[in-house]
This record gives structure tokens, C-alpha cells and sequence, in this order.
């Protein structure tokens, strides 16, 4: 491959990643179809390609579709509720492809599982359109579908989403302040206050994959929520340090020991009455990895 071919491609690296990881809500996934689509690049016949970013973004959605089925059977089986895996976004790490990524409500925790149940092509058009601004006779092109079909897949899944999206845009200071409140009372095992940091009906989801201990559904209601956060104070390990940065481009905490990582907290607040309304807890140790490789 020419130093030209190659410059081109990192130059829409930081895109193509962020095509692939809102996509598949897996940034290891995600690099892996960054991965295909550079050698499908470095195979491709340059001189018959009239507009680089366009035939780059085509081949990521197609390898990404395809990589979504494969992994939509998985999760048929995984243990427990799924979440996205958690991408690090800090401001001050230097990397461009975790900031191209970052940008835009799509990559929030809470809109990501939202996107996971639509089916793959639906994602795919919402994702190109929604996030990337692509038109639709664009997205017809990459997804090798007519351009109605494509304005109906975009129809059901902007429908769907609306209906299902997240329900708050809280002040980024007010989540912080309550993500900050939460883990101070979780870590000391005090049940008054996180009674009152929690709204009536706030939902607890854990994913753990069944390899760390978290409930196997979903846990709702504040009574709940509160005394096994209190009961499991004990469970945080010795020496564990809680990092408050931003995670999927939201305030969030990271809980780590010497070894690194080994639990992410991403809150959802109303910002009526600054109470904690959904809890997003990524334990899974297979999904860490990602984390503490992007700046950790």
C-alpha cells in the first residue's frame, strides 16, 4: 500500500470506528471491522474509487451488519442483561479516534441499548443517518438496499427510537454531583442516604455476563436498589479507587484496583429532582479491556 493509501485511511480511522462502535456497542468489535475494512482497503483498486470516505463508510456498515448478526445470536445467550461495552472519553486523552467516536447522543450508554433492539439493518441506516448526516440514497448505496427500502428501514427506527429513548437530558453538573453522591453511599454501605440520593423507580442493570456477581435481571424500585447496594458494600475490593471521568461522552465512574478496571457506573438522573433513575453497571471483565487500553 502507498504512504498515500495509507494516510487516507488514518485519516478516517477515527469515522470509521465511530460507524463500527455505534453500531455494535463494542469498541473491540468495532476494531475489529476497522481491521477488515483497512484490508479490504489495501486490496481495493484505488483508480476505480471516486470518493474515499464514501467507499470507506460503505465497507465498515457492510462488515459492521454482518459482525451485528453473528453477535445479535450471541447475546441470545449471554447471561444476564447486556450493555454496551464502555468506551473511555475523557478529555485529556490524546486519542482521536476515542473523541470522534465520542461525539453525539448515539454513543451514550442509554441510547446504545435503546439501538440494540433494532434489527441490524435498521441500526445501520438510524446510525448512518442520525449520527453521520449520510443521506438516504447514501446509505442505499453502502447497504446495497434501494433508497425507499432504506427511507422505510429509517422510518421504523427513528419511530422506535423516539419511543424508547432516553427519557432525561440531565445537566452534565447535576449528573455528576449524584454519580458522586451514589458511589460515596454505595462504598460505605449507607442505606439512608442512598435511599435519598435514589428516584422511586430506579432501575438497576448489571451486566456482568455471569462472571462477577450482579442480578441476572433487572432490579427496580428504590427499597431494592439501596439495600443490596448497602448489603454489598463489603463486595467493593480492598484499595479500590473510584476515578470520576466521562464514559460514553457522560459523567461516570470507574472503579479500579492495582490490576486496573473492574467495574463501570454510568447514572441516568432526572433532572427535576436530581435523583438517580437508572444505574448501568459494566462489570463484565471481557469487556474492560478496551477501558484500560484507551487511557487507563
Amino acid at each position: 500500500m502507498s504512504d498515500e493509501a495509507a494516510e487516507v485511511f488514518e485519516q478516517y480511522r477515527g469515522l470509521l470506528f465511530g460507524v463500527a462502535y455505534r453500531m455494535l456497542g463494542s469498541a473491540s468489535e468495532a476494531d475489529d471491522v476497522v481491521q477488515e475494512t483497512w484490508l479490504r482497503w489495501d486490496r481495493a483498486d484505488r483508480s476505480q474509487i471516486s470518493e474515499s470516505r464514501a467507499y470507506l463508510v460503505r465497507i465498515t456498515a457492510r462488515v459492521a451488519v454482518d459482525q451485528l448478526r453473528r453477535a445479535s445470536a450471541r447475546r441470545e445467550d449471554y447471561v444476564g442483561p447486556w450493555l454496551p461495552e464502555p468506551l473511555l472519553t475523557t478529555p485529556d486523552v490524546a486519542d482521536g479516534v476515542v473523541d470522534e467516536a465520542a461525539t453525539g447522543e448515539a454513543v451514550s450508554i442509554a441510547m446504545l441499548v435503546v439501538l440494540e433492539t433494532l434489527s441490524p439493518l435498521e441500526r445501520a441506516v438510524f446510525v448512518l443517518r442520525e449520527a453521520f448526516g449520510l443521506g438516504f440514497g447514501e446509505i442505499a448505496t453502502a447497504l446495497g438496499r434501494s433508497e425507499s427500502a432504506v427511507r422505510q428501514l429509517g422510518h421504523r427506527a427513528r419511530e422506535h427510537v423516539h419511543a424508547r429513548r432516553p427519557r432525561f437530558n440531565t445537566d452534565r453538573a447535576a449528573r455528576s454531583a449524584a454519580t458522586e453522591r451514589f458511589l460515596t453511599a454505595a462504598l460505605g454501605g449507607d442505606l439512608a442516604e442512598l435511599m435519598a440520593v435514589l428516584a422511586p423507580d430506579v432501575a438497576f442493570v448489571g451486566d456482568s455476563g455471569g462472571k462477577v456477581r450482579a442480578p441476572r435481571r433487572v432490579l427496580r424500585g428504590a427499597n431494592k436498589v439501596a439495600r443490596l447496594f448497602a448489603a454489598r458494600a463489603s463486595d467493593f475490593p480492598a484499595g479500590t479507587v473510584i476515578d470520576y471521568c466521562d464514559v460514553n461522552g457522560e459523567p461516570a465512574a470507574v472503579a479500579a484496583i492495582a490490576d486496573g478496571p473492574y467495574a463501570v457506573f454510568v447514572l441516568d438522573v432526572d433532572p427535576r429532582t436530581e435523583l438517580v433513575t437508572t444505574i448501568y453497571v459494566m462489570g463484565n471483565p471481557d469487556k474492560l479491556g478496551a477501558l484500560a487500553q484507551r487511557g487507563r
